[in-house]
């Protein structure tokens, strides 16, 4: 392969259910955001779907084979991630979104801080025992969101509680619902995403719980879902759009031949609506 690249393409292979790219707001404001800062410059994104890492690679493979685009954009970088080894032996440069792989440039987003501010807003409230519905195990924000909750919970003297989820709205309604089952539910809940914050509200509520009086929510990522939701959804809030300017900007620098520093997005903010509140006092027989 020749050094020289002649196209204005950088691509993007989100494996995922097509089904749940169609709900998620969260990808298609960070594409935007990439896709503003590249027409700056003549640039655009070519974005593939798959639904599994074997047919991402080999969406690279065949890019790389037919000169298709100048990079790539990471995204949901994982535990023993193949992807950033295939990408160097291919020759294709490389931006990771999310936590960084060696001598991979990446644009970070600050889980530990973001973690921490949510569950402080929880534990101030009162909340004592609190559960997190996570997106899948093996990506590394999940685990650094997990690792990042149980040490502050310690600290604060709360339980937690850890359920693993995939991001869809099928796994947000069963898992609220084997939490509310419990034989001690928690009075709250962190989920990794908006969608599975919207479907949990709605399971507890079809559960006979009151939102927030017997149980708080909180959603990771604001999106008009939360907003609409009724109650609307206390949430973890990101300038996504501003996120996906930050990949672009260094996915112009990389293709440049320019040093491409380490960028860090801002801290996620607890955006306060009508999801959260102090418990519910315990019951207490005459």
């Amino acid at each position: 392969m020749d050094d020289v690249w002649r196209t204005s393409a950088v691509g993007l292979v989100l494996a995922r259910p097509p089904r749940l790219l169609g709900t998620e707001p969260f990808f298609m404001e960070f594409i935007a955001g990439i896709e503003e800062r590249l027409a700056e410059h003549g640039r655009s994104v070519l974005l593939h779907v798959v639904t599994h890492h074997a047919a991402e690679i080999e969406a690279y493979r065949r890019w790389a084979r037919q000169r298709l685009v100048d990079a790539v954009v990471l995204v949901n970088p994982s535990v023993d991630d193949t992807r950033p080894a295939v990408l160097r032996d291919l020759r294709l440069p490389v931006v990771v979104a999310g936590e960084p792989t060696p001598d991979t440039p990446a644009v970070r987003r600050d889980d530990v801080g973001s973690m921490r501010a949510a569950l402080a807003h929880l534990v101030d409230l009162g909340h004592r025992r609190i559960a997190r519905v996570t997106g899948p195990g093996a990506l590394l924000h999940t685990r650094t969101r997990t690792a990042a909750m149980r040490s502050a919970a310690a600290v604060a003297e709360v339980d937690v509680v850890v359920v693993e989820g995939d991001y869809s709205e099928e796994a947000g309604a069963m898992l609220t619902t084997r939490l509310m089952d419990d034989p001690e539910p928690p009075t709250a809940i962190i989920y990794d995403n908006d969608l599975m914050a919207v479907a949990g509200l709605r399971a507890a509520t079809e559960s006979g719980r009151q939102v927030p009086r017997d149980v708080s929510l909180i959603a990771w990522d604001d999106s008009s879902l939360c907003r609409l939701a009724s109650p609307a959804l206390t949430t973890m809030s990101l300038d996504v759009h501003t996120f996906g300017g930050l990949v672009g900007e260094s996915v112009l620098r990389l293709v440049g031949g320019a040093a491409v520093p380490e960028r860090w997005c801002d801290t996620e903010t607890v955006v306060a609506r009508g999801t959260t509140a102090a418990p519910r006092p315990p019951h207490r027989s005459a």
